[in-house]
C-alpha cells in the first residue's frame, strides 16, 4: 500500500458552537465528505466530491452519485460527526485499498486532559476485546483503542455466491481538549486488514499533527 507523506492537507474541525478550534492534517488520498450545514452547500460540495473520488468517470456516473453522497453527508452530520473522509490507496500489484476516517467532538465532564484520558483508558480497558493504550501526543495525552472483528457476509452480497467471513479493524483515538470539557474522537475503520500495519502507522502520523488551534496555514 502506498501512502503519501503527512501532512498534506490541513483540516480545521467545524464543531458546534462553544467548542475550541482543532486542526489536523490528512494524506492527499483522503476525500472528505461534504458535511455542510445547508442542502445547497451539500449539493455543491457533493458534486465536487464525486469528481475527485471518481476522477476517471463522467456525468453518467457523477450525476447519480452526487445526491447519494449528499444524503450520506447529511446523516453523518446529524450523527454528530464534524469530519468524515474516504481514504483510497494504491497497492504494488495495481489494486486499491480503502478506509473510512471520521472525527467527532464529544462533550465530557472533565476540563483536565490528564484526568479525562485516565477515565477513558479505564473505561475502554474494562472490555477484554479492546486493546486500549495510553498515547502521548505533541498536543497532549490521548487514549487509543484497537478492535478487530470478524463479520459474516451473506451469500447474496458476495462475488462467490457463498457465505464469507470478513475481518475488519478499527483504530479509535480519544484526544481530550486541553481547556474545555470535550474530547476529539478520531476513528479509522477498514476491511483491508492485510495492510493493518500501514494503516496503524498512518493513523499515528495524523494524530501527531493534531493541534488545538485555528491556524491551518501549515
Amino acid at each position: 500500500m502506498t501512502t503519501p507523506a503527512i501532512p498534506n492537507h490541513a483540516v480545521q474541525l467545524s464543531p458546534l458552537d462553544n467548542i475550541p478550534p482543532l486542526t489536523f492534517s490528512t494524506p492527499e488520498s483522503f476525500f472528505p465528505l461534504p458535511l455542510a450545514v445547508t442542502p445547497d452547500e451539500r449539493a455543491t460540495l457533493s458534486a465536487a466530491f464525486v469528481r475527485d473520488l471518481y476522477s476517471r468517470g463522467d456525468d453518467s456516473l457523477w450525476t447519480p452519485a452526487a445526491p447519494y453522497y449528499a444524503a450520506l453527508a447529511e446523516q453523518l452530520a446529524l450523527s454528530g460527526l464534524s469530519y468524515s473522509a474516504m481514504g483510497l490507496f494504491s497497492t504494488d500489484d495495481g489494486g486499491v485499498v480503502q478506509c473510512a476516517f471520521t472525527v467527532a467532538a464529544v462533550e465530557t465532564d472533565q476540563t483536565d486532559p490528564e484526568t479525562a484520558a485516565q477515565g477513558i483508558l479505564a473505561a475502554l480497558a474494562s472490555d477484554p476485546t479492546n486493546d486500549a493504550r495510553w498515547l502521548d501526543l505533541p498536543c497532549g495525552p490521548a487514549v487509543t483503542c484497537v478492535t478487530l472483528r470478524e463479520i459474516t457476509l451473506t451469500s447474496e452480497i458476495t462475488a462467490s455466491g457463498n457465505e464469507e467471513r470478513l475481518l475488519t479493524g478499527q483504530i479509535q483515538t480519544h484526544v481530550p481538549f486541553p481547556t474545555a470539557p470535550y474530547t476529539a474522537v478520531f476513528t479509522l475503520h477498514t476491511a483491508s486488514t492485510e495492510y493493518w500495519g500501514e494503516f496503524c502507522d498512518m493513523t499515528v502520523e495524523i494524530l501527531r499533527t493534531v493541534a488545538f488551534t485555528n491556524d491551518t496555514s501549515g
